[in-house]
């Protein structure tokens, strides 16, 4: 790859890796890029946090962008950049029409996250207390605009093999503008397991999650009210941490050292909280994409106990690093069990390596993801006549959404 290449990456917000899986996600795309010989820019109208990763240290250089702002254009123009990442659709709206009209070559790339419109319709399919519908997904109005973003693209990252196969089968996506790029391990982070605490050196159940992601509040309270007095009835002196980044008022409650129900608030090393612990437990009943809780758990040697929705697109066939289990009481005589019998915990234990050495190691990914880049960036013009109904939505999107930002802006000059 040309070493003067350059990728403007526009940011939902500024990364925090040790915060959420989206922020480590996002540093992995960084180095996979670099690795390419991109020169690095990451833009955000997003205001500025104290746990925001120093981006200059990575040698990336940061600019803070406007929304509704023309001044957007001038710096993408003297930019020019070959490749723009927008980090999740709602990025892609904003800016994705500016883009296109200043810098008509750049390869468009949407680091999709998960599909919001799946997390979104199985949520609001919980909270109507029924059964998910792949036809909730048609009627979802994310989803529209979700669909639209991913057309306007070149080219989509997708983490979850599942979410690629409702795109092509319900949306009716080429699979030409589809990346399967899952949350990705350097070998030297499988870990050796004699080298871990082991089971014996272990104790007490842990959660962990950004708590400003509905899911994991959710998960949360499903662990208060439900799953652990059920395991506490069996084991009366376990206790729970719960672990997450902006614990808000409401989470902060929930704790109860009576019930071993421990709110801990940011965990200041994860992976020691989570090395510490000898359960996992993520009993999510709502989401999308891939959880980076329970591939960090793996790497940490710690079995987990999670549902259906949180193993999605996680193991393929093999077997799970812990249990994958929707009935309530079942999940907790299963965690009860994980817990106690060490058995059950080795092999556990062994399964989720398994899992992170055939599905997530980075060189089996990156060669094949640097020449799908190259030859999109080679061959942009009839990559882009092959997908008209992308071209027809950018025409009418960059006229219908230009005039909409353009009048904001104007508004905001009052």
């Amino acid at each position: 790859m040309n070493q003067m290449q350059s990728l403007l990456i526009i940011g939902f917000v500024w990364p925090e890796p040790n915060s959420s899986a989206a922020g480590g996600r996002m540093m992995q795309l960084i180095s996979l890029f670099q690795k390419q010989g991109f020169e690095i820019t990451f833009a955000s109208p997003a205001q500025d946090s104290d746990f925001m990763i120093d981006l200059k240290s990575y040698n990336v250089e940061r600019k803070s962008i406007v929304l509704n702002s023309s001044s957007f254009d001038n710096f993408i123009k003297e930019l020019n950049p070959s490749v723009v990442l927008f980090d999740r659709f709602m990025i892609e709206e904003q800016f994705g029409w500016r883009v296109a009209e200043n810098c008509l070559n750049a390869l468009r790339i949407l680091d999709t996250e998960d599909l919001h419109c799946l997390r979104l319709a199985r949520q609001k399919a919980f909270k109507e207390k029924r059964e998910f519908q792949i036809s909730d997904l048609l009627v979802e109005e994310v989803a529209k605009r979700e669909i639209a973003s991913i057309l306007r693209c070149d080219l989509s990252l997708m983490i979850s093999e599942y979410e690629i196969e409702l795109l092509t089968t319900v949306f009716k996506i080429d699979q030409s503008l589809l990346c399967y790029l899952p949350l990705l391990l350097e070998s030297n982070a499988i870990p050796d397991l004699a080298k871990l605490p082991s089971f014996e050196e272990r104790k007490d159940f842990v959660f962990i999650g950004n708590f400003l992601h509905e899911p994991n509040w959710n998960a949360v309270q499903y662990l208060k009210e439900t799953i652990w007095p059920l395991i506490k009835k069996q084991l009366p002196e376990a206790v729970l941490n719960i672990y997450g980044a902006y614990p808000s008022q409401k989470v902060l409650q929930l704790n109860n050292v009576k019930e071993g129900f421990l709110i801990q608030g940011r965990a200041e090393n994860a992976n020691e909280v989570v090395q510490k612990a000898r359960v996992v437990l993520a009993p999510l009943r709502f989401g999308a994409g891939i959880k980076g809780k329970l591939l960090e758990a793996m790497q940490c040697g710690t079995p987990s106990g999670t549902t259906t929705i949180g193993a999605e697109s996680m193991q393929d066939n093999l077997l799970w690093n812990g249990f994958v289990e929707d009935n309530q009481q079942q999940f907790a005589d299963k965690a009860v069990q994980l817990y106690q019998d060490a058995t059950t915990w080795l092999q556990a234990q062994k399964n989720g390596i398994t899992i992170m050495n055939q599905r997530y190691l980075r060189n089996s990914f990156e060669e094949d993801f640097t020449t799908q880049i190259e030859l999109l960036v080679t061959n942009i013009k009839q990559h882009r006549l092959n997908n008209f109904m992308g071209e027809l939505l950018q025409h009418h999107t960059l006229k219908s959404t230009k005039y909409m930002s353009k009048w904001i802006e104007e508004k905001n000059k009052d």
